[in-house]
C-alpha cells in the first residue's frame, strides 16, 4: 500500500478490553472526519483546540473538564486509547470532546482556513532507532503543513522525552517561518501520560517547545 505520508505510527490493534471494544461502538457519535464536521461541531464554543496523539486521553479529559467553553478535538490512532476516552466521555456526559482517528495529516489537507486556536502534541512516538528517525512526525514538513490551519496568534505546543528528538525539533523550528518562540505555555503543566511517567521514572527529561503563529 502507498501512503500519502510516511507513517509516523504502527498500525497495530494492541491490547483492548471488552469495555473499550464496546465503547468503540459509539465512536460515530463523537467522530470528526472532515473540515465540515469541525465547522459544525465548533458552533457554540469560544475556542477550538486540537490534541494530536492523546494516548488514553488523560490530558484531553482534564482540559475539557476545566474549560467547558472550549471544544477539544483529540486525535489518536490506537483503538484501546480511543475506547478508553470514549468510555470516560460517555460516563461523565462530556460534551466538548470530539475524536478523530487515522493519520491526522490527511485531515489537515481537508481544512480550508485557520481554524484552531491551539494545537498540542505531547510526546509522540519517538522512533528511537536511527533508521526510523525519518518516521518522526515533528519535523519541518509538519510545521509547514500545520501552520495554515492555526489562527494568527494561536499556539503550537510540542514536547518529547527523547533528547535527540528534541534536538531535531529545535532545528526544524529554527528553519521554519511563521512561528515565534515563547518562554512558556499553559500546556507545560499537561497531565502526564503513562509513557511520560515512565520516562520520568527512567530519568529522562521532558523537552518542550512553545510557539505562537505569526
Amino acid at each position: 500500500m502507498r501512503y500519502k505520508f510516511l507513517p509516523s505510527f504502527v498500525t497495530r490493534r494492541g491490547r483492548i478490553t471488552q469495555s473499550q471494544e464496546n465503547n468503540l461502538n459509539h465512536l460515530s457519535d463523537f467522530e470528526i472526519t472532515s473540515y465540515q464536521d469541525i465547522l459544525s461541531s465548533k458552533e457554540g464554543f469560544s475556542k477550538l483546540v486540537l490534541e494530536i496523539g492523546f494516548g488514553n486521553g488523560e490530558n484531553t479529559l482534564r482540559l475539557a473538564k476545566n474549560n467547558p467553553d472550549t471544544l477539544y478535538i483529540g486525535s489518536e490512532v490506537y483503538q484501546a486509547g480511543i475506547g478508553y476516552l470514549l468510555g470516560e466521555v460517555i460516563k461523565d456526559d462530556i460534551n466538548n470532546i470530539k475524536i478523530t482517528s487515522g493519520d491526522i495529516r490527511l485531515l489537515f489537507e481537508d481544512i480550508k482556513s485557520p481554524i484552531f486556536d491551539d494545537v498540542v502534541v505531547i510526546c509522540p512516538d519517538p522512533w528511537p532507532k536511527l533508521k526510523h528517525h525519518k518516521r518522526r512526525m515533528l519535523n519541518r514538513e509538519f510545521l509547514e503543513l500545520i501552520h495554515p490551519i492555526i489562527k494568527e496568534n494561536g499556539n503550537l505546543f510540542m514536547s518529547t522525552d527523547w533528547e535527540n528528538y528534541a534536538e531535531s525539533i529545535g532545528e526544524a523550528v529554527n528553519n521554519s517561518n511563521g512561528y515565534q518562540k515563547l518562554d512558556s505555555s499553559i500546556y507545560e503543566n499537561s497531565e502526564l501520560t503513562k509513557f511520560q511517567k515512565r520516562a520520568v521514572e527512567e530519568g529522562r527529561a521532558i523537552y518542550t517547545f512553545a510557539l505562537k503563529v505569526i
